[in-house]
């Protein structure tokens, strides 16, 4: 009997024993191609020795340093690097153990620069509707995933949300594309004098949708709308890169591709590949200047923020990520893209085929003409995921992909490494999970 506390009680998952480039291994022998990577983790893919070699390299010189009494080695570089390619006025990072904590960091900072400024009133957040910030209360609470938010409402702090740049359910019919983009955008204006400007602090927001809606990419001229009306109303942008960040859309950071920058911006997953557990913060000068010039104190922190050997690991990988292979990432995501529409394009319960990079998206819908999705009930989904899983493909379906009950989708955000060969293996044994469910 195990006495782990497992994600559901009534799972049984195989255990992992081994990894081999995009491959997991099981205990059974048995080889999975972690078309997933894990949940947009893995983009190193399981085996890489420079990494492991940087971790045990770490290890044997100081695991762990509390930064309330230290810095390290491996934190001051890894932080000269990422804001060497960071957008334009990001200047500061504050490391943390995962992606949860770097937008708790992130709303509790913005919260922080408001009454440092003397802004005392400025505390609501607005968010979109289907989107994912972390599973800790304050990020739970901005995040707009209905059936994660729902058994928690009555401990969250008040949050808006308006609706998401998701083109394929939400334009209208005549409306062109940059239009439609403008409308969802304004929708942030509308809110924010709803409430009172004086009474917003910021807006927060993944640059490409993540398991919540399926690798959905904004439409161009609509971010560069919501800083233009952030801007105007003096409120922060925040950017969740979480899941999109660190290369998984093409560029380093997801927001690069739509020409705009964040006052505060979040990541993780791909940052440490999943060597070992680490997030990051990063701010812009002007919010750091106005702790510094203020009070001078960050009120936050936990035990292994800054952690030496996550950041010594992180390090190596941002390397590589630097170093050439996010190159890699579009023309394969190309590749990945046209096989997919190439097998599944004319598939009559495939509505969308969508995201950027190594990060796409299929929408499952019961009528292509219609667009309507299956019925919940019926679990479509999960029955994808366990087919695909035991074909040797693990993909990160998900329901309530329209509005927290309706619609499904397939996730696949498969390691930076994976070959073009690989590319026809995802889509084969995605190709069998189809033909079994579907």
């Amino acid at each position: 009997m195990s006495h782990v506390f497992p994600r559901h009680t009534k799972a049984s998952p195989p255990v992992a024993v081994a990894g081999d480039g995009c491959y997991v291994i099981d205990s059974a022998g048995k080889r999975y191609f972690d078309g997933s990577g894990g949940a947009a983790v893995s983009c190193l893919g399981h085996s890489d020795p420079d990494v492991t070699a940087a971790i045990k390299a770490q290890v044997d010189k100081i695991a762990f340093a509390h930064t309330g009494f230290f810095t390290s080695e491996p934190a001051e570089e890894l932080a000269d690097l990422l804001i060497e390619h960071a957008p334009d006025g990001l200047e500061r990072v504050y490391f943390v153990s995962g992606g949860s904590e770097a937008m708790e960091a992130a709303l509790k900072l913005a919260r922080q620069y408001f009454l440092e400024i003397d802004e005392p009133s400025r505390h609501r957040v607005i968010a979109r509707r289907q989107s994912y910030h972390g599973n800790t209360l304050g990020a739970l609470a901005t995040g707009g995933n209905a059936w994660r938010r729902e058994p928690f409402a009555p401990m969250m702090i008040e949050t808006s949300h308006i609706s998401p740049c998701y083109e394929y359910r939400g334009r209208e019919n005549g409306e062109s594309v940059f239009d439609y983009g403008q409308r969802v955008a304004n929708e942030l204006e509308v809110e924010i004098q709803r409430l009172g400007p004086e009474n917003v602090m910021a807006f927060v927001a993944e640059p490409v949708v993540g398991a919540t809606a399926g690798a959905v990419p904004p439409v161009e001229g609509y971010f560069k709308r919501i800083r233009e009306i952030c801007d105007a109303n003096g409120i922060l942008l925040i950017l969740d890169e979480v899941m999109c960040g660190m290369g998984r859309t093409g560029t380093l950071f997801a927001c690069e591709q739509d020409g705009v920058t964040a006052d505060i911006l979040a990541i993780a997953k791909g940052l440490g590949a999943g060597y070992q557990p680490i997030g990051a913060m990063l701010c812009s000068g002007k919010i750091y200047d106005a702790i510094e010039s203020g009070s001078g104190f960050f009120q936050h922190g936990h035990t292994y923020i800054g952690h030496p050997t996550a950041c010594a690991a992180s390090l190596a990988v941002l390397r590589k990520l630097t170093g050439g292979l996010v190159d890699q990432v579009n023309p394969l995501g190309r590749m990945l893209d046209g096989a997919l529409r190439d097998a599944f394009g004319q598939h009559p319960h495939v509505g969308d085929i969508r995201g950027r990079g190594l990060f796409r998206g299929i929408e499952i819908v019961e009528d292509r003409d219609t667009k309507a999705p299956f019925d919940p009930k019926r679990g479509v989904n999960k029955a994808l995921k366990k087919a695909a899983f035991e074909a040797g493909l693990a993909c990160y379906p998900m329901g309530g992909t329209i509005d927290g009950v309706r619609g499904d989708h397939i996730l696949l955000a498969p390691p930076f490494i994976m070959t073009e060969a690989q590319v026809g293996e995802v889509v084969d044994k995605l190709a069998v999970a189809f033909k079994k469910v579907l």
